[in-house]
């Protein structure tokens, strides 16, 4: 049967050029893992550093894995993370649509165009997947491969099921070029004639990929480097139709340790159980994006980007072909970083939700909590335990009141405190420059060390050796009133030892 050349034709005409145009086209079976937001990130960056044009494709082919709200994940993540697209299924384009499954009616026809052109073959015999990758394949003819065109019509005419498989050449090479990796060449007879069309007339995800790709106009495929092994047959693919072929960015896997790639099985984070771990967006896209890739010439040794400044720097030639491991405190490290260099409004805008876990007492101003905080922790999710205190004096040992460094033991606390509430309920203003000037003078008149002072008034007021602000702050937040009272029951403790 011939096939109308008009439809390939018109479609064709529809694909965008001159522009470089990348795509993340994800599966909706689950959560977005590190190795799927950096592949999201790096072929956004190529797109933005081009001034060109960025694909969302949802690849929901594989219907038995498919995940209830997965692609929602994927929406969010993306607006979370600024990874705005400017093609796809809710904002439309010119080589719509943009979910696969909506593109069904389009693989027939293009598998059986390869048919026509004897890059592919109707298979009608049942046959066990080769695993190519063993090392033990041993190519094996596919009797379907040389059925006649006469046989082919009796069978389909007939309605026997079938798929339709890619005609690999018997003999010779396919090379193909990657970014990192450089010229490929393999052996023809290592690759399997692979299904294009299965049986329910839904294509495999190479196939698809392939023809979606060319249709979207795509210049730029990125993906993760166990699909090398697929590279030569997408090619031979490409070659058959007579399109241009992708420029190919193969990114090594990111590894929970130099053995194991990441995984959600082993408890390794995806982007959501980051965000709720307490680290920041931004943090997060900056490490992830250096994982496995550098920049280069004067921002070499530069560790910290915007996103902005990421599409600026971003050359593909800086993508190592080397595994990356995600190393979490490398990750702490960044976030520190991003949580100190916050505006304080800003901070105590994120901070507070946090703060109010363990901080319950509307009396307690979050912002002044907030303060203390931004240069002492790394994560959001470390606040509530480092500022419960405020709301409620824990239950301390008196083995607390002796500290070496500041001089005190037991003894002298209890001087220092018998000493200090009296003053501290008189004063006339109670902030923090003259809580501090209170302290101060008094340690000064008892002839003592500040910190011999402040030591016994911080425990007492906070019932814990670590904690973010000294003394004077913890007693500005707490307010005259709880201050005195906790330090009367530093007292009795003491007394009572």
């Amino acid at each position: 049967m011939a096939l109308d050349m008009k439809f390939f034709e018109e479609m064709e005409a529809r694909i965008p050029k001159g522009k470089v145009r990348t795509r993340f086209a994800p599966s909706p079976t689950g959560y977005m893992h590190v190795g799927n937001l950096r592949t999201a990130l790096y072929t956004w960056l190529i797109a933005r550093h081009a001034g060109g044009t960025f694909i969302l494709r949802i690849e929901d082919t594989d219907q038995g894995r498919l995940v209830e709200g997965a692609v929602d994940v994927i929406y969010k993540t993306m607006a979370e993370c600024g990874l705005t697209h400017d093609e796809g299924p809710d904002v439309g384009g010119p080589v719509g649509p943009y979910i696969q499954t909506e593109r069904r009616g389009l693989y027939g026809k293009y598998a059986e165009l390869l048919v026509e052109k004897g890059a592919a073959y109707y298979c009608f015999c049942e046959k066990t997947e080769s695993d190519e990758d063993s090392g033990n394949f041993v190519k094996e003819a596919d009797p379907c491969r040389d059925l006649t065109a006469e046989e082919v019509a009796a069978n389909l005419a007939a309605g026997k099921p079938y798929v339709i498989r890619q005609r690999i050449p018997a003999e010779g090479t396919t090379t193909f070029h990657d970014v990192s990796f450089g010229d490929i060449t393999v052996e023809n007879s290592t690759l399997d004639d692979q299904v294009l069309i299965k049986r329910d007339g839904l294509p495999t995800y190479n196939f698809a990929n392939v023809v979606d790709d060319h249709l979207m106009g795509i210049t730029h495929v990125v993906r993760g480097s166990e699909y090398l092994s697929s590279a030569p047959k997408y090619n031979l693919l490409y070659e058959a139709f007579g399109w241009d072929i992708p420029t190919y960015v193969h990114c090594s896997p990111v590894m929970r340790d130099q053995h194991n790639k990441m995984s959600k099985r082993h408890g390794d984070p995806s982007y959501e159980d980051l965000i709720a771990k307490g680290y920041l967006t931004n943090a997060v896209l900056n490490y992830v994006a250096l994982l496995g890739w550098s920049p280069k010439g004067e921002i070499a040794e530069k560790e910290f980007f915007t996103l902005e400044e990421l599409v600026d720097a971003f050359d593909i030639a800086g993508i190592s072909k080397s595994p990356a491991i995600f190393d979490i405190v490398k990750l702490d490290y960044f976030n520190a970083n991003y949580l100190r260099a916050m505006a304080p409004e800003d901070f105590a805008k994120v901070a507070e939700p946090y703060i109010r876990q363990s901080v319950k007492n509307p009396a307690i101003d979050a912002a002044k909590v907030a303060a203390l905080l931004q240069a002492r922790c790394e994560k959001l999710t470390e606040i509530p335990e480092k500022v419960d205190f405020f709301d409620e004096l824990p239950d301390y040992s008196v083995e607390f009141f002796t500290n070496k460094k500041s001089k005190t033991n037991s003894e002298i606390s209890l001087e220092m405190l018998q000493t200090v509430t009296p003053m501290l309920e008189l004063i006339p203003d109670w902030n923090a420059e003259t809580i501090h000037g209170s302290l101060v003078g008094l340690a000064e008149g008892l002839n003592v060390k500040n910190a011999t002072l402040m030591w016994p008034v911080r425990i007492a007021a906070a019932g814990k050796l670590v904690t973010p602000g000294g003394a004077v702050e913890v007693c500005h937040i707490l307010g005259r009133e709880e201050t005195v009272r906790r330090l009367k029951k530093g007292i009795e403790k003491l007394q009572n030892a």
